[in-house]
This record gives C-alpha cells, structure tokens and sequence, in this order.
C-alpha cells in the first residue's frame, strides 16, 4: 500500500526578495549620503609636539586680554606693521619669519588680523605651541 501525501514542504528558499530589498538600502543610502553637507571644512590639524625651530628675528605675542607685544615691547595694533617693516627690511626673502605667540583664550579674531598682516607682506610665520 503505497498512500502518499501531496502536503510535501518545499524547501527552496528565492533570494529574489532579498537582494530587491539590498538594493533599496543601497539607494537610499547614496542618495541621503549626497544631500548630506558638513558644517565644517575638511582642515588636516598638525600635531603639536616638541621640536626645535629655526629662530625666527621677531616674536609677537597677544595675550587673552588683546594686548599685542612685538619683540617683548608691548604696541597698539596700527603701530606692528610698520615695526614689523623696520625690522625685517635688512633682511633676506628666507629670514623674514615671525613666531606669533597667542594665549589659549585669545579670539581667533586677534589672531588672524596678525596672520593678515604677515599675509600681505609675505612674511613666515610660526605659530607657537606648547608641547605634549
């Protein structure tokens, strides 16, 4: 007697389901990636740590307060671009340095109208920083 059933079990498994829904994440994915803006620029930050520079012939320093100091003399702002003149102008393209020494707390505003000065009269400049 041979009774056979007709509920056999398919074990079969379509992978037709799966990769559709593979693919919509995929999708999904590329399309939020690219209306994804940062708020920030792509800026590699050196590391601080301790080496020995080349001595550069002037130092300004600002302090959290907004006090500017050229070579350890203290000056208003308008007077450092002409100081800086004077005391760089004997000297050669590859001399002309400044180390620019900020307090921690000092705003970056300070900072970079320093920076533009040295900027406009293509002047190096080294920013002084306290090693690890």
């Amino acid at each position: 007697m041979g009774i056979k059933t007709r509920n056999k079990v398919d074990v079969s498994f379509s992978m037709s389901s799966m990769t559709d829904i593979v693919f919509l994440l995929l999708i999904f994915f590329i399309i939020a990636s690219t209306l994804i803006t940062p708020n920030a620029l792509n800026i590699l930050l050196p590391e601080a740590s301790p080496s020995r520079a080349k001595k550069q012939p002037a130092t300004i320093e600002v302090t959290a307060d907004g006090t500017y100091a050229l070579n350890g003399d203290v000056v208003s702002f308008s007077q450092i671009e002409p100081q800086l003149k004077a005391d760089l102008a004997g000297k050669d393209k590859n001399n002309q340095g400044i180390v620019l020494k900020a307090d921690k707390n000092v705003p970056l505003e300070y900072v970079v109208k320093v920076m533009d000065i040295a900027n406009k009269n293509q002047y190096k400049m080294v920013l002084a920083t306290k090693g690890k």
